[in-house]
């Protein structure tokens, strides 16, 4: 279809302008691209901060980057390597410690958090020579494979017995109201945040209802 000439006009009009506008457009891009930054717009550097608290009944001392998880400050700075790194998205449970008594995953929480707070890793429970209970019973009981996730398995299991004891229900506690029970239900509910690959979960619930007191 042939258009009015002025129409037409207008029509190209608009392209070439269409174009002028990329060209402009992508050779500022480019410019600014290439321009080194002014001075004293760079990225300021880490911020260093002081952090005490108590780890495994020993006071400690650290400066960190503020940026620090708490599980590196384990790992790293304090080289309590038994915690775990797993997902480091706190969803597999194999960096679980005790702060003030209260499971936690460590990688989901900065160390300057806790400052003059007491930590608990697996180190701090007990000893080869002197095992705490629940880590006698992971043993009795077969209750890891390869190792891994028991670290973590055993402090949330510890914890877990705490809640229990406080009387904090959870999801699969039937009244809000009561104390809750030692079942297996509840402990399998508690402990579905660690996960085993190895697939161990029997040994594992058998393991915490030993040390619960009741039978497994």
């Amino acid at each position: 279809m042939n258009l009015p000439t002025d129409l037409a006009a207008t029509r190209r009009d608009v392209l070439v302008a269409t174009a002028a506008a990329v060209a402009t457009t992508s050779s500022a891009s480019r410019l600014a691209a290439q321009t080194p930054p002014e001075t004293g717009s760079a990225s300021p550097g880490p911020v260093i901060l002081p952090v005490s608290f108590e780890v495994n009944g020993g006071q400690r001392e650290l400066n960190l980057d503020a940026r620090t998880t708490l599980l590196d400050a384990l790992r790293e700075n304090l080289r309590l390597n038994g915690t775990k790194k797993g997902c480091d998205h706190g969803q597999c449970g194999a960096c679980t410690v005790l702060v003030e008594g209260r499971r936690i995953n460590s990688c989901l929480t900065l160390a300057v958090m806790h400052q003059g707070e007491r930590i608990t890793t697996i180190e701090g429970l007990g000893t080869p020579d002197d095992l705490h209970p629940m880590q006698a019973a992971f043993v009795r009981h077969d209750g890891f494979q390869c190792g891994y996730c028991t670290p973590g398995q055993i402090c949330s299991a510890v914890g877990v017995l705490e809640e229990i004891k406080a009387g904090i229900p959870s999801h699969v506690s039937a009244d809000l109201t009561a104390l809750p029970e030692g079942s297996q239900a509840e402990i399998r509910e508690r402990m579905s945040g660690n996960i085993c690959r190895c697939g161990a979960y029997s040994n594992i619930v058998d393991a915490i209802t030993e040390v619960s007191g009741r039978k497994a």
